[in-house]
């Protein structure tokens, strides 16, 4: 019986090893071949082969297959265009990358709480719009309207799938509605703030959204709470801060040094 529990313990150490090699290899290798390859086939490529359960199944339940791994899929189709649209050259914003994407894949993803259901979602909305924003700049504006629509669709999706509430299509389809409009009012004036020759290029809007989406699960949530007893005043605090906090980017960080 002991050699038994010794055997058992033994594989589940050897297990894990392995699981968080292939973790790293995956999250390494993603922004790695991407920057060797001066390609994004490669990476996404990559990311999407790590997902192979997800189109391992009969047809009828690829699309919940899909919708489930939006946010995971999100993620780290994001951080490979992003490591393409930073250039050929090695640089700062690439380990960066690879430490973001290395720490999502081992620590962040496998959570399962509701905080981290939500901060899972806001990884999501920043990295993909952040993508999405530098990858369409000089493209047309449905293209940022869409992909924001997606990004906005699949964070709220995953927030309400974990909650009691199964009946929340309307809420994730407002959701990216909202994404997608402030998107495409935000196209014609795409800011991007860069720090020096890092390579690191973060979009205004990808924080704008990621406020809104911090709000919006929080009144959602307060308005569930309180249901008929709710009160402007329960979401009062949590609004303010993302108005005052968008006011103060919009108004006095709108002058940066790249400009799209």
């Amino acid at each position: 019986m002991a050699d038994y529990i010794l055997a058992r313990k033994s594989r589940n150490i050897a297990s894990t090893l392995v699981h968080i090699f292939l973790n790293l290899l995956l999250g390494i290798g993603a922004v790695l071949i991407t920057v060797l390859s001066n390609s994004p086939v490669l990476g996404l490529i990559l990311v999407l082969v790590s997902k192979w359960r997800v189109f391992a199944v009969r047809s009828r339940f690829l699309l919940l297959n899909l919708k489930s791994n939006l946010v995971d899929i999100i993620v780290g189709v994001s951080v490979v265009l992003l490591t393409y649209y930073a250039g050929p050259s090695f640089l700062p914003v690439n380990f960066v990358l690879m430490a973001v994407y290395s720490i999502w894949l081992l620590i962040i993803k496998p959570l399962s709480s509701e905080n981290a259901t939500l901060i899972q979602s806001l990884i999501a909305v920043f990295l993909g719009i952040s993508a999405s924003t530098i990858m369409s700049a000089t493209l047309n504006p449905i293209v940022i309207t869409l992909l924001a629509f997606l990004v906005g669709y699949a964070a709220s999706r995953h927030v309400l799938s974990q909650t009691d509430d199964h009946n929340f299509t309307l809420s994730t389809l407002v959701c990216g509605l909202v994404f997608a409009e402030i998107a495409w009012l935000c196209h014609s004036w795409s800011i991007i703030y860069t720090f020096g020759s890092t390579g690191i290029r973060i979009p205004q809007l990808a924080i704008i959204l990621t406020i809104f989406a911090f709000v919006y699960n929080y009144a959602r949530q307060s308005m569930i709470k309180y249901q008929d007893d709710f009160r402007f005043k329960h979401i009062l605090g949590p609004v303010l801060f993302g108005v005052i906090l968008i006011g103060i980017i919009v108004l006095w960080f709108s002058n940066p040094i790249f400009n799209i």
